[in-house]
């Protein structure tokens, strides 16, 4: 099924190396291609093996493989998007939703995946356009979350959202999280927002904060323009993140535009994958009484 893999790291992490190898040695064994990125592998990693910049991996590949935690995975994602580029997830961080196969079943995992035994899931892609004055001064897309939050201040940032054109609320915070079903269980979950089964199509808006407690998340339709309008009355209170990298900070009168893109991001699960398993392992809700 891949032939053509590349391989993306975190960084300054002892057990990458030993992880790294391990994968090297179970694609040499099956003749696949192998590019490593020379910005966050190793220099002393044994095996056959290519090297290249990360700008350049997604052109050598069909799957890319993450090895780390989530945040490794968001940038992998953030490399391969929008090219048809598969993404696999080998969990070496803490809680680890979307890096699924652990490094003790690298070779058992990694063969079967080869083999064709896996899942296939596309996750939904945002995109985020930040206009000042009628034009887009910057642009960017995230897998997680779109986050326009206070900076550089201890006071509350004034935010007016929007919905396709319609006015949802004027809010007093510390920002506002729109997030996609994969980011649900990130920052929105950390400010108390819904976990979004990745299979349906939408987003939720989670207020950060929020001055007015009866400021509380909402899902809306993925295919709904979200618009937030910066009604602080201060420069430099404020900024964009996407997957959590700071994109543009804003001054009063902007407007930040989150929507959907058009492609996804094709993420590849070990054959057993179950998302609801992963939750009650995760967040431990107990064991499956069946």
């Amino acid at each position: 099924m891949f032939t053509r893999i590349g391989i993306v790291s975190k960084l300054h992490e002892p057990a990458v190396k030993d992880a790294i190898e391990s994968v090297i040695r179970v694609l040499n064994e099956r003749g696949c291609e192998v590019c490593l990125s020379s910005e966050s592998i190793p220099l002393d990693i044994r095996g056959d093996y290519t090297t290249s910049a990360n700008s350049d991996l997604p052109e050598h590949c069909d799957l890319v493989i993450s090895i780390g935690g989530d945040g490794t995975l968001l940038q992998c994602a953030g490399l391969i998007y929008p090219r048809d580029v598969a993404l696999l997830g080998i969990n070496l961080g803490r809680l680890g939703f979307l890096t699924d196969l652990p490094p003790e079943d690298i070779e058992t995992g990694l063969n079967a995946v080869l083999d064709g035994s896996f899942i296939s899931e596309e996750r939904a892609v945002l995109g985020c356009e930040i206009a000042r004055d009628g034009q887009v001064i910057a642009s960017e897309d995230a897998l997680n979350d779109v986050v326009v939050q206070k900076w550089n201040t201890a006071r509350l940032i004034t935010l007016n959202t929007y919905v396709d054109g319609s006015f949802l609320h004027s809010q007093r915070s510390d920002g506002m999280i729109v997030a996609t079903p994969t980011g649900s269980t990130a920052y929105a979950m950390s400010g108390g927002g819904p976990i979004l089964d990745p299979s349906i199509n939408a987003l939720v808006l989670v207020p950060v904060c929020p001055h007015t407690l009866t400021n509380r998340p909402i899902v809306v339709s993925d295919a709904a323009m979200i618009e937030i309008q910066i009604a602080t009355d201060r420069d430099d209170e404020s900024r964009v993140t996407c997957d959590g990298n700071s994109i543009q900070e804003l001054l009063p009168g902007d407007h930040v535009r989150v929507f959907r893109r058009q492609q996804s991001i094709r993420l590849v699960h070990p054959a057993e994958h179950n998302y609801f398993a992963t939750l009650r392992a995760k967040l431990d809700w107990g064991r499956d009484p069946c």
